[in-house]
């Protein structure tokens, strides 16, 4: 992964049991609680990409969503 596909304020995260979908989001949720707890299970199972790209061992679809909540919560 190269930071040139990542814009500035942002960080990109593969989600899902292969890994293969990176999505782009903003270092603001970092904060969040929700998404922490995403992180945490990172570390809980283990999983690594092989590009050294944070990973997050969830279903796309509740990725999505939750990137959804996210984004309606930070645009209040």
């Amino acid at each position: 992964m190269t930071t040139t596909n990542v814009p500035k304020g942002h960080f990109a995260v593969y989600v899902g049991e292969e890994q293969k979908k990176k999505f782009v989001v903003p270092m603001s949720y970092l904060n969040h609680q929700w998404f922490q707890d995403l992180l945490s299970c990172e570390e809980k199972f283990g999983f690594t990409h092989r590009t050294g790209g944070i990973t997050i061992p969830c279903i796309e679809e509740a990725f999505i969503a939750l990137s959804s909540c996210l984004h309606a919560l930070y645009l209040e």
